[in-house]
């Protein structure tokens, strides 16, 4: 069905009638038309194209369109707009589509100005059923926006313009404030990309606006979106830490489809009538704690181990998922040894997101004993809560007291050092201590927003993220309740294989009031965890800790 010309005064390759302009956005305008030769209604959508495409390139560019179309109308029928006709010319490509009956959902923000967040989220469930089934068949949408969204007044959502990504070399056809970062650098995108925008249209449907607005030039706007730090949702509600989940500018640390559908089916079931929680709500939880893999490109899968039972109980990951442009990320001793479960929430490339920051598991109770448990007994697990004297007890001969730009104190052995920083404002940080070739790590969390209690932390949001992103996943024993320096804390300990060798974690959370917390996760390799010089590690980082203020 390929033409090659559009007439001027109104009409498409001469059958195509424009009647009344729909919806405008970047390189992107859609039209209310009519198909003169059936006296049809239809959609008619330009957008435009850098020079003038070929014979063949505007074939193949028709010919892709088209088939694309047909494969998500057979996927999710009467939820995608069919593809009827595409016609490319000097500079732009017509795609023609069977009449929705709906209206795009740019033009019913324009009307309305903000949705509640149960309606937000009923939408979000809509497209992300759609996404479901694209990426499902290797196909990306990769130009989401509100203009190809039609929302009507019976029935779900309809998704339009599948099949325009990649159709030239620029990096985004339309709607460049809803670009992902990957496009605005013009890198190769996959579906990542489409959660990106899926977040984007969230949030500028509660907040009125889009997370990164439109500039006056093009890459002026990509260049936004790629290095400026997301302005935080005030009206989301329940709906931020998903927002935050999904706009991670490191696409590999966005929230799984998986993730997003069970936080947003939770939302659907509430009052659209009801006020809007000023913070999230705890059931959140465990979508973020899956969500939130901090992540360095150079860990290791073993980084991931560590940081997904992190779970900043329960906000310190939304928190430190929120600021994602944090300066002080990268790792500074190279990944060239391998990091075993870095203890630090530090997400695998190669794996889907994890929970980063969060607080670390509570230790064994048993004052001054191993933590009691089914698994094996706990290097010296000293992880006893019997809280030391403020002395601080002589040192190995290897071992020197660290101090912390953070404020917090430790010992470590004395090649050791900060690997990572990550901080989110002045609520949250994850430190991650180790040596370069040293495959133990300790990682150290703080948040000043932590659950009441460790042991539903551990259990109900960091274990639920571990289980889904880490292979082998195996808890050793209970979480044990127990007391650090006389506050609440719990422990946690499991196995996961990494990179083909199994590590082993002991994870501690602990309160120290205020609504604040402080988690430490020590990770060695498993074969390894009884060796005498890692128990007396791990003894000698529980009994010297001293938080901040202290």
């Amino acid at each position: 069905m390929s033409k090659t010309h559009v007439s001027a005064h109104g009409w498409v390759a001469g059958r195509y009638r424009l009647l009344q302009p729909l919806h405008h956005e970047t390189n992107r305008v859609c039209w209310y038309g009519e198909d003169v030769e059936s006296g049809r209604p239809c959609l008619l959508t330009r957008v435009g194209l850098p020079g003038e495409p070929d014979g063949d390139a505007a074939r193949r560019t028709v010919g892709r369109v088209v088939r694309t179309s047909e494969t998500m109308a057979r996927l999710r029928p009467g939820r995608v707009a069919i593809v009827v006709d595409a016609i490319a010319e000097e500079g732009g490509l017509w795609t023609v589509t069977e009449w929705i009956g709906g209206t795009p959902l740019g033009e019913v923000l324009a009307e309305h100005g903000s949705f509640n967040y149960v309606r937000t989220a009923r939408i979000g469930l809509e497209l992300l059923d759609v996404l479901d089934a694209a990426h499902g068949e290797g196909i990306t949408h990769g130009e989401l926006s509100p203009g190809q969204v039609f929302v009507r007044e019976e029935g779900p959502a309809v998704v339009a313009g599948f099949g325009l990504a990649g159709a030239t070399l620029a990096p985004r056809l339309t709607a460049l404030s809803f670009a992902s970062p990957e496009q605005a650098r013009d890198e190769r995108i996959g579906p990542a990309a489409d959660l990106w925008a899926l977040g984007a249209i969230l949030y500028t449907l509660v907040e009125g606006r889009p997370p990164f607005r439109d500039r006056d030039r093009p890459e002026t706007t990509l260049k936004g979106v790629d290095r400026l730090p997301l302005r935080t949702p005030v009206r989301a509600g329940p709906l931020t830490q998903v927002v935050q989940g999904l706009l991670r500018k490191d696409c590999r640390e966005r929230l799984t489809r998986p993730v997003v559908r069970e936080a947003l089916t939770r939302m659907v079931g509430e009052d659209p009538g009801a006020a809007p929680p000023a913070a999230p709500a705890p059931r959140l939880r465990r979508a973020y704690a899956t969500a939130l893999h901090a992540t360095d490109p150079g860990w290791s899968r073993r980084t991931v181990i560590a940081g997904t039972s992190l779970a900043v109980v329960t906000v310190a990951v939304a928190v430190l998922a929120v600021t994602r442009e944090l300066p002080g990320t990268s790792t500074s001793a190279s990944g060239a040894a391998p990091r075993p479960s870095a203890s630090a929430a530090t997400p695998d490339p190669d794996r889907p997101p994890t929970a980063a920051p969060t607080p670390p598991p509570p230790a064994p109770s048993s004052p001054g004993g191993p933590p009691a448990g089914a698994a094996p007994a706990t290097p010296a697990d000293p992880t006893t809560s019997a809280a030391p004297s403020p002395s601080v007890p002589a040192l190995p001969e290897s071992f020197r007291t660290f101090r912390s730009a953070e404020g917090f104190s430790v010992a470590l052995p004395a090649d050791w050092e900060p690997l990572s920083t990550r901080r989110a404002s002045d609520q949250a940080y994850r430190v991650v201590l180790g040596a370069p070739g040293d495959p133990r790590t300790l990682a150290v969390t703080y948040s000043e927003r932590v659950g009441s209690d460790p042991v539903t932390v551990w259990r109900d949001t960091v274990e639920p993220g571990l289980k889904q992103a880490t292979d082998g996943y195996r808890r050793l024993g209970d979480i044990r309740a127990t007391t650090f320096r006389g506050r609440a804390a719990a422990d946690m300990e499991w196995v996961a294989d990494v990179d083909g060798s199994q590590v082993r974690t002991l994870g501690r959370g602990f309160l120290i009031g205020g609504g604040r917390g402080y988690s430490l996760r020590w990770t060695t390799p498993a074969a390894e965890w009884d060796v005498p010089a890692n128990r007396e590690a791990l003894d000698v980082f529980l009994r010297t800790f001293r938080p901040a203020d202290s």
